[in-house]
């Protein structure tokens, strides 16, 4: 028998006939020749219960098998009690160590956002120092260089920029990761907005040779939102579009109005990304290419921040894509009351 509801005569019927035997009421002979009339009277159409076959043979009476049914019947309940308080104690045991595994994974996830965050901020300070350096020297205070020089400065400012922009995505995930992403909402320009992210995006499509376009021009009005952070939204988006675009490609900002929200969408013409991977992108420190060999860098952290960032302004990033056509990202942001 299985489950823990209410038992029936029915439930029990199977095991009647070994009871008896058991109990010496009759002999397994007895039950073999019930159990072929039993048979003999289910192929015909017309089946009957073993205790009623038993007794149309008179070798009990109703009172014996009522009082058999019974003992069995207390019998099977003080079983499924006892197997009921075991399955209680387990149950109890297997959720203590679950709450403890949880506390300690707790515990680790603290230490490693407080490890991260430490580090990070360790790091400020002697990127500063070298960064100040660097504008001295470009800037001939300490004399006048010579042109690869310069070149070589250019380079090492490059990758100091990198590694800073690096560093702040680490402080920006550590702090996440207490669910303490701080927002200054207030009414902000659309137009700025896009033409900010446009601006210093560029430079680098430029270098990669793809065409970065802003279709249409936002119309002057105002969306609420955190202007620096939902900034590095969109500029990771674009960042990673053109990452991911081959040259020739193209990368589009788009924008357009659905009653009292605006559409934000990021679209390229890369590579694409697997049907199976859509979700896994967004998580920490997940990177689509993971070998060694990679073409491009980052911490895999971008995406996870931006959904953050995304969702404590109240909205949700989604993703569509198709391999060898491009991806496009998009999100919804709150028109201001005004607008």
């Amino acid at each position: 028998m299985s489950g823990t509801g209410p038992l029936s005569l029915e439930s029990i019927v199977p095991y009647f006939g070994d009871y008896l035997v058991e109990k010496g009421l009759i002999t397994a002979a007895d039950k073999q020749r019930a159990w072929e009339i039993q048979e003999d009277l289910r192929r015909k159409g017309t089946p009957k219960l073993t205790g009623q076959i038993l007794i149309e043979m008179g070798l009990i009476d109703n009172e014996i098998r009522n009082t058999v049914l019974t003992e069995m019947i207390i019998q099977l309940r003080a079983v499924l009690q006892e197997a009921n308080q075991k399955l209680e104690i387990r149950v109890k045991e297997r959720t203590g160590e679950l709450e403890k595994a949880l506390e300690q994974l707790y515990t680790l996830s603290e230490l490693k956002a407080n490890l991260v965050a430490n580090i990070s901020h360790e790091l400020r300070t002697p990127l500063t120092h070298l960064n100040g350096y660097l504008d001295l020297l470009l800037n001939n205070d300490f004399g006048p260089l010579t042109t690869d020089q310069i070149g070589a400065l250019g380079i090492i400012q490059r990758a100091t920029d990198r590694l800073g922009h690096l560093i702040e995505d680490l402080i920006l995930f550590s702090v996440s990761e207490h669910d303490q992403i701080y927002l200054h909402i207030q009414p902000i320009s659309l137009e700025e907005l896009c033409n900010q992210v446009i601006k210093r995006s560029t430079s680098k499509a430029r270098d990669h040779q793809i065409q970065l376009r802003l279709e249409p021009i936002p119309a002057e009005m105002k969306v609420d939102a955190d202007f620096e952070k939902i900034s590095w939204v969109m500029m990771h988006l674009v960042d990673n579009a053109i990452k991911f675009t081959l040259s020739g490609g193209m990368v589009i900002l788009q924008t357009s109005r659905e009653d009292n929200f605006i559409h934000i969408q990021v679209s390229d013409t890369g590579i694409g990304i697997p049907d199976d991977r859509l979700e896994q992108i967004f998580e920490p420190f997940y990177q689509l290419d993971g070998s060694s060999t990679r073409k491009v860098g980052g911490t895999g952290l971008g995406l996870a921040l931006a959904r953050r960032i995304v969702e404590a302004h109240g909205s949700v990033i989604h993703v569509y894509s198709a391999i060898g056509k491009g991806s496009r990202f998009e999100f919804i942001l709150k028109v201001h009351p005004d607008d």
